[in-house]
């Protein structure tokens, strides 16, 4: 996993990126994560929540629109393990958790505004990969959420792995190099 800091981050691109309200607290095992988005809506429903943590997350990061709803929990330790065992990097939750101690154990990202011991219904909602909006922010699908002890913020691209040099720019400098 790549190191990295949330405030280096807003140092050193502040023009591209925004920050996120500190609404979320830190639950998972990693306090650091980092991932391309997917969004899911996901209000006091968790089945789509599972239908995605049940694919492979290729390092990327499950945005979660519970809206703000304290009346029940969209992710618990069973779906914490699923994100984990997948490969998914992190859950960004705008709603409530269980199983807050066990999930502290699971190697994954985990952020939500609070706890509750209640589970969620299964209505099978479908609402995915569109822009959910919560602390302050729009999280647009594809896009670049980086979280850790400091905060959230989020990029439209990838700011560890910037863009290589085009070859012919690289040819160029050499060129000029030997001159």
């Amino acid at each position: 996993m790549i190191d990295f800091k949330t405030a280096d981050l807003c140092d050193d691109f502040p023009s591209l990126i925004q920050i996120a309200t500190p609404l979320l607290q830190n639950y998972g095992g990693l306090t650091s994560f980092w991932g391309k988005i997917v969004t899911v809506q996901a209000f006091d429903d968790n089945t789509l929540v599972k239908e995605e943590l049940e694919k492979s997350g290729k390092g990327q990061v499950l945005v979660v629109d519970g809206g703000a709803s304290t009346r029940c929990a969209l992710v618990g330790d069973q779906l914490a393990q699923v994100g984990c065992d997948n490969n998914w990097s992190g859950i960004v939750v705008n709603g409530c958790i269980r199983d807050s101690q066990d999930i502290s154990k699971i190697a994954i990202g985990l952020k939500a505004i609070n706890t509750v011991p209640n589970k969620s219904s299964k209505k099978g909602m479908k609402n995915i990969n569109i822009l959910v909006s919560f602390a302050g922010i729009t999280f647009h699908p594809k896009h670049y959420l980086y979280a850790d002890e400091d905060g959230i913020v989020l990029a439209d691209r990838d700011l560890l792995h910037p863009k290589q040099e085009r070859p012919n720019q690289i040819t160029q400098q050499l060129g000029e190099k030997q001159k």
